[in-house]
């Protein structure tokens, strides 16, 4: 078989950011699988290791002059984008929707890239017709609002802002499959895979390079050194580990962030506030050797996240490879980590609490927890090899190469879901809980859910916006189902559908209230949104 002509067009080094350095990192892997050219983007510098390895020609020039070139019946070279939520992409974008090829799409939302090219501008009418064009009259109202002063995060990540760009490739590659279901859930005709994301095994960590990095930052040669790694965003929540610090059992402590920071970051004004500012110690950008460094100074990692962009996280991986085990968010893209690498902590009113006992457990049982970095390590050599992640790609290119963009056949969708809307009409009906019930004895309620309104209700897995239900069985002040997890919606609800869910509950002894209540992730219970809730005494 011949080898596949691929176009590679992606920020390269010196550019500060996780998919140049990825990009170095998959590049040998791929040279000798395919037939491999690299394309600079317009208007960004490459490094000279980069320009004496690669030779990489201009996108826009080689694009163009491949477009005259090919004649018909020919297979002319696949462009491969490798995209990101940043204006470091703004061009890979542009040349993508130009030249349609297969997007890696690295962050599922695209929207702060989007406001970065039009609104940081003052130009609304650009940001107007892109939204309108991915997200119909929900997009057009956002927008609109817009020219108002309005503004909402929820907005950033309820509406991605990648439609337009997805429906113009021949398709799109992801490093997750929770990603993989998002983009089938909003169009299932996108031709989606899943690739994992290839990183190289470094040296695990060792004990001379924890003593120098701790000497060097004045970190107690014994203590325990907690660490967040990668850009640091209010979305990384690191802003709730700061705020562990202060939880019992943990006054003795050091939290340790690594990476850039977003200017709507102030972590160490955080941690003033909070009266742990002597133990926590942040960098900012790092070049990589001393990333290794730094990761080998901690004991444990923490990468919690919420809400997301999609993304599949490499500064994590990288932490992983160094033989680190780490604690992340249950949701979405991190929920598919394996237990044995990975503790998971509930998002919500009680997750520095659940953060702080999470820790504190880890931190109690030494063997364990190398254990899990032992573990973490083989993870990331068995499934995030670079050499199986090249291989990936070239496979699902070959894949891709034939297929025609979807651009003119779908048309933006109408219907607002509950990660946008602000009201959700509807409630429950609940059959099972007739009295008399007798103390001791269970049951299988059945609880039938209905989508009375005009927007869609997610799933409760899709994360923001996603519909759970909570249930609480209250008798002598205490709630017996605390830790019962809340139930998730399992599939989107449309205007108009039901659907039945079953909840098992045992009577207690003596006097009793049960309570079913709906949440909207990220937003408020159903009785704020004007919704309906149920309860009945047993």
């Amino acid at each position: 078989m011949a080898p596949l002509p691929l176009d590679y067009i992606s920020p390269l080094p010196p550019v500060r950011s996780g998919i140049s350095d990825y990009s170095v990192d998959l590049l040998p892997h791929l040279e000798s699988r395919c037939d491999l050219r690299v394309l600079r983007l317009p208007g960004q510098a490459v490094s000279e290791e980069v320009e004496k390895r690669w030779h990489p020609q201009p996108a826009l020039e080689a694009l163009e002059a491949q477009q005259e070139e090919v004649e018909p019946g020919e297979n002319p070279r696949l462009p491969v984008y490798h995209m990101g939520n940043n204006l470091h992409h703004a061009a890979v974008a542009d040349l993508a929707e130009s030249f349609p090829g297969v997007l890696v799409l690295h962050d599922l939302v695209l929207h702060h890239l989007l406001m970065e090219r039009t609104l940081a501008h003052g130009e609304l009418d650009p940001y107007l017709h892109r939204l309108e064009a991915d997200h119909g009259l929900l997009g057009r109202a956002v927008a609109w609002a817009r020219r108002w002063g309005a503004y909402s995060d929820a907005s950033l990540f309820a509406l991605p802002a990648h439609r337009s760009l997805l429906l113009a490739q021949r398709g799109v590659l992801v490093h997750s499959q929770w990603a993989a279901e998002m983009l089938r859930d909003e169009e299932p005709a996108l031709a989606v895979r899943v690739i994992p994301m290839g990183v190289p095994l470094p040296p695990a960590a060792d004990e001379d390079q924890r003593a120098v990095f701790r000497q060097r930052l004045g970190l107690p040669e014994h203590s325990v050194v907690l660490g967040s790694f990668g850009f640091q965003t209010p979305i990384k929540r690191t802003e709730k580990a700061v705020e562990m610090l202060a939880q019992p059992g943990l006054e003795e402590a050091h939290l340790l962030i690594v990476g850039q920071a977003s200017e709507a970051s102030d972590l160490l004004a955080e941690a003033r506030r909070g009266g742990v500012a002597e133990r926590v110690h942040v960098t900012g950008f790092l070049p990589y050797g001393e990333f290794e460094s730094a990761i080998a100074a901690t004991d444990l990692c923490l990468n919690l996240r919420y809400p997301t962009a999609g993304e599949t996280s490499a500064s994590l991986l990288r932490v992983l490879a160094m033989g680190r085990p780490a604690i992340v968010s249950d949701f979405a893209q991190s929920a598919e980590l394996p237990s044995r690498i990975a503790v998971k902590v509930l998002l919500g009113t009680e997750e520095v609490a659940a953060l702080a006992a999470a820790v504190k457990q880890l931190l109690g049982a030494p063997e364990k927890l190398q254990a899990m970095g032992r573990a973490a390590r083989s993870y990331v050599a068995e499934v995030h090899d670079p050499g199986k992640a090249a291989e990936s790609l070239v496979e699902a290119c070959r894949e891709l190469a034939p297929l025609s963009p979807l651009q003119a056949t779908c048309a933006p969708p109408e219907v607002p879901s509950t990660l946008t809307w602000g009201a959700v009409r509807g409630g429950f009906e609940v059959a099972g809980a007739d009295l008399p019930w007798p103390p001791g004895e269970r049951r299988e309620l059945s609880l039938t859910v209905t989508n009375q309104g005009s927007s869609r209700w997610l799933a409760g897995p899709a994360g923001a916006g996603g519909v759970v239900f909570q249930v609480e069985l209250l008798s002598a002040g205490e709630d017996l189902l605390r830790d019962r997890p809340w139930i998730p919606l399992p599939v989107a609800l449309e205007p108009g559908e039901s659907r039945r869910l079953t909840v098992p509950i045992r009577r207690p002894p003596g006097a009793a209230q049960l309570k079913i209540a709906g949440h909207v992730l990220g937003a408020a219970g159903f009785e704020a949104l004007g919704g309906q809730n149920w309860e009945q005494a047993l």
